[in-house]
């Protein structure tokens, strides 16, 4: 009993041998994390970079006493904006009713413009005859410079928002139009000759094959069509409005406010940014399924 006592308690030490050997193993010592540099986004150096520029043009303005009238320095244009920006929603005079009116034209012009272009496309891309049937006319209205003929459509629609939603159809059209037949184009052959083994219809090789190829030309026509839309609605206020920012533009300048048509340009500014942000996130979310342009990537050491 009591040999079998000391073999037990001779036993102890081997087992726990291992885990005292376990235990003086030394751990890989863990990297630290670096941290994120602020400074290594493209937005905030595109913010730096605007900074850098504001503050240029506000110190050349300053130091060669230039008159404000010519070139209002950042400051007066900060100030105008402030100004155009707390007055109330219905007031005549501020940048909200205005720019509501402007907003407006904007949107219907373009869904109207590029949603004819988009369809007519879609038409022609399914009829070779009609494409040709249709080309030189597309190429002489598309040569007709648009402001030429934007105080006859004023005559024609008078001075409402008609007019105007005419204007930016026109130049919305256009881009649309010959981008998505371009895309319709692009598409692979061996995908349709893949798809007519399989018996498919002549709608679903459209669906399968030439939509979703044809989209990134239809998204860089509609991209394009969205800063023509906000040019189309300032000239055609330009032209005869009886509001809109193209309107508060020409009175500023009756005025010799020249601070405050800065800082009407820089809200149809920001109106044009927003739309082509909208469209680039639709893009994302739409064409998710593509890969992402590795020619544009850089390597960072």
């Amino acid at each position: 009993m009591t040999t079998a006592m000391l073999a037990n308690n001779a036993s102890v030490p081997e087992a726990a041998a291992p885990a005292d050997a376990t235990a003086a193993v030394p751990r890989p010592a863990t990297r630290p994390r670096r941290r994120a540099n602020p400074f290594a986004s493209t937005r905030v150096q595109s913010l730096l970079l605007l900074v850098v520029l504001l503050g240029a043009w506000e110190g050349a303005v300053r130091l060669f006493k230039v008159s404000a009238n010519l070139m209002p320095p950042v400051s007066d244009i900060a100030v105008a904006l402030w100004r155009g920006l707390a007055t109330g929603p219905m007031a005549k005079d501020g940048f909200w009713y205005h720019g509501g009116v402007t907003v407006a034209e904007i949107l219907l012009g373009f869904l109207i413009g590029s949603g004819v272009g988009l369809a007519i496309g879609i038409v022609v891309s399914q009829m070779p005859r009609v494409e040709a049937l249709l080309e030189p006319y597309v190429a002489a209205l598309q040569s007709v410079p648009k402001v030429a003929i934007a105080p006859i459509i004023v005559v024609w629609l008078g001075f409402g928002i008609g007019s105007k939603v005419m204007i930016i159809c026109l130049l919305t059209f256009f881009p649309v139009l010959v981008t998505s037949i371009a895309g319709f184009k692009a598409v692979d052959a061996d995908r349709i000759d893949l798809l007519r083994s399989l018996s498919a219809t002549r709608w679903q090789i459209f669906r399968k094959a030439k939509f979703p190829s044809a989209l990134p030309y239809i998204f860089a026509g509609l991209n394009m069509a969205a800063a023509f839309s906000v040019v189309g609605a300032v000239v055609g206020e330009f032209v005869g409005a009886q509001a809109g920012l193209g309107v508060l533009i020409l009175q500023m300048e009756a005025q010799a406010d020249t601070g405050g048509s800065f800082a009407v340009c820089v809200v149809l500014s920001v109106i044009g940014i927003v739309m082509t942000d909208v469209l680039r996130r639709i893009q994302r979310r739409v064409l998710h399924w593509m890969p992402a342009d590795t020619s544009q990537r850089t390597v960072s050491v």
